[in-house]
């Protein structure tokens, strides 16, 4: 039994050494990568920095700062089906809902995730995109406060601009908070 595990084992460890004589005659170009990038990578800690100066803007109710960050022809969506459809409809929808309905707003618990993807696993587009996970405490113009959790999903363009953000929210506390059906 003894001699049929030693010899097991010393043929695994010929064919081990084989396999890595194989490996180290495969020529490389300089500058050439033999690996193929994952289907989906960690991103640059930029997009975190930019995500976090945006929100902070957005926060203190400065829409235009935020908005700078969009492309023009940038899509707002929520998970209801709803959505904002050019830079401009975007600055309306949160100028108006700002000034008229949102009093005050606090993050708080966040946390950011960059991540580029270079295989879409679904109908995500390539490319960076920035994860965003943050409670949200709210209080409104009719003084009801309200704690939720938001996640949002920001892509860029290449320029560093958002041209697409999709926000994960439940608007029924909302609506209700609102005094809405």
């Amino acid at each position: 039994m003894r001699n049929i595990f030693l010899g097991t084992l010393i043929l695994m460890l010929a064919a081990a050494c084989q396999n890595e004589a194989e490996k180290s005659t495969q020529s490389v170009v300089a500058g050439e990568s033999t690996k193929t990038p994952p289907p989906v990578e960690f991103a640059d800690q930029k997009y975190i920095d930019i995500g976090k100066k945006a929100w902070d803007q957005f926060a203190r109710g400065d829409i235009e700062g935020w908005a700078s960050n969009f492309t023009d022809n940038a899509v707002y969506r929520w998970s209801s089906g709803d959505s904002l459809a050019g830079k401009a409809a975007i600055i309306k929808y949160w100028k108006e809902r700002r000034m008229n309905v949102i009093d005050s707003l606090r993050f708080s618990n966040d946390i950011w995730l960059p991540v580029t993807v270079n295989e879409p696993q679904g109908p995500e587009k390539k490319g960076t995109w920035l994860l965003y996970w943050q409670k949200v405490n709210a209080t409104y113009k009719n003084k009801a406060s309200l704690t939720f959790w938001v996640h949002t999903d920001l892509h860029f363009t290449n320029e560093n601009q958002i041209d697409e953000l999709i926000q994960y929210i439940d608007r029924a506390p909302i609506n209700a908070a609102l005094g809405k059906k």
